[in-house]
Parts: structure tokens; C-alpha cells; sequence
């Protein structure tokens, strides 16, 4: 068994370039890959592009990158709690895709099958059709939606093994799962690493074949955009 593990975030990050197209997993605040995003921090990189479902919040997530002016164009299906994003957005520094949020996981998930591009009645009739065909099926209107993927893919489990299999807990499994089969280099970190065959096939969702580096990352924040309490 082929064993994977890099010592840390820095090290497994070391060799993205400038340029370079990253797909970032977690939904919201919950699952990021936090000990990435940090190791990228502290590079100089410049000229990015970010694949993530949202663009994090001003001092935690992907709004780390961007209040560092690392990204060049943001691709996500959510951007509301960012003020940095809207001020690089309005002043044009920033370039934005924004998708719908099905549209983007089933995308991701088309570019790790292998599927170069699908049909999606989401977006008729808005501004996400422009610029794209239109056909028609069965008396309905669907949008020529085209696959998505990366250079790599910066994903976070719940728990790993050192040949890259991994365990998602909750909200983490909405799209590192399909982020992970969708780069060309997949970057895991867990929050615990265990040896090859300790881990029960049946409960791996991501199978390490479409892993190339893992790591166990610690001091996660695991922070909540918006924290609300009931009395």
C-alpha cells in the first residue's frame, strides 16, 4: 500500500503556482480545509483561482485569500458574508462566476466522472444562461452546463488513513467528496490519520485512488458564519 502522507500543510501545498485553479471543499464555515488555506498564506501566491461553494467570511475560510489579494477570480454559489469580496468585486479586482449552488456541486461532480458537460433546467431565464445553449427536452428549456476542474483539490476529512482513504463527518460530506475526485492533485487533511486497513471499507467515502498527498492537521477553529441561540 502506497503511503501518502506529507508532514504537514506547507509541505503538501509547496508545489501550486501562481495561476494555478483550486478547488476548496467545505459548505459555508464547516469542513474547510483550514490548515491549507493557512500553509497558503504564507506563500506569495498571486493570480488564483478559487473553486468554493462560498467565499468564506473576512478574517476565516477562503476570506483569508482573498482579503490577502491572492485570488484572481472567485467560482462559488454563494458570497454573502464577505465585505473584503464586495469591495475587490465592485472595484473589479476581483472576478466572480456565481452558479447555482446545484449546478456547481453537479458540475464538480460531472469533471471527476468524466462527463464533459450535462443539460440543467436551473438558471432558464436568468443571467446564468448568457452565453450558453439552450435546448429544449420533453417541452422544457435546459441550460448546457460544462464540467469543472482543477489543478487541485484541497479537501478535509473527519478521518483518514496513510493511503488516503477517507471518512467525512456531516456537513464536511457535501463537497469535499466530489471536490476530491475532480483535481488533478487532491490534497486531504484529516483530523486524524490512522495506518492502511484500519479503517472499515464499508464506511469510507472517498476511496484513496483519487488521493495523492494526506496529512493530519490540528488546532481546527470549526467557526459558524453566523452563530444563533435559542432561549
Amino acid at each position: 500500500m502506497i503511503n501518502k502522507t506529507v508532514k504537514n500543510g506547507v509541505e503538501a501545498v509547496s508545489d501550486i503556482e501562481n495561476g494555478a485553479v483550486l478547488l476548496v471543499g467545505g459548505f459555508g464555515l464547516c469542513g474547510i480545509p483550514e490548515a491549507c488555506i493557512n500553509a497558503l498564506l504564507q506563500t506569495n501566491l498571486k493570480g488564483l483561482t478559487c473553486i468554493s461553494n462560498n467565499a468564506g467570511v473576512d478574517d476565516f475560510g477562503v476570506g483569508l485569500l482573498i482579503k490577502q489579494h491572492m485570488l484572481r477570480k472567485l467560482i462559488s454559489s454563494y458570497v454573502g458574508e464577505n465585505l473584503e469580496f464586495e469591495k475587490q468585486f465592485t472595484t473589479g479586482s476581483l472576478e466572480l462566476e456565481l452558479i447555482p449552488q446545484g449546478t456547481l456541486a453537479e458540475r464538480i461532480r460531472a469533471g471527476g466522472a468524466g462527463i464533459p458537460a450535462f443539460y440543467t433546467p436551473a438558471g432558464i431565464g436568468t443571467h446564468v444562461a448568457d452565453g450558453k445553449e439552450v435546448r429544449e427536452f420533453d417541452g422544457r428549456l435546459f441550460l448546457l452546463e460544462r464540467w469543472i476542474k482543477a489543478d487541485f483539490s484541497l479537501i478535509k476529512a473527519w478521518k483518514g488513513d496513510t493511503a488516503g482513504n477517507l471518512i467525512y463527518k456531516g456537513t464536511a460530506r457535501n463537497f469535499n467528496p466530489l471536490m476530491a475526485t475532480a483535481g488533478k492533485i487532491t490534497i486531504a487533511e484529516v483530523e486524524e490519520l490512522v495506518p492502511a486497513g484500519e479503517l472499515d471499507p464499508n464506511q469510507i467515502h472517498t476511496p484513496g485512488i483519487y488521493v495523492q498527498r494526506i496529512f493530519q492537521g490540528d488546532g481546527y477553529e470549526k467557526r459558524i458564519e453566523i452563530k444563533t441561540v435559542c432561549k
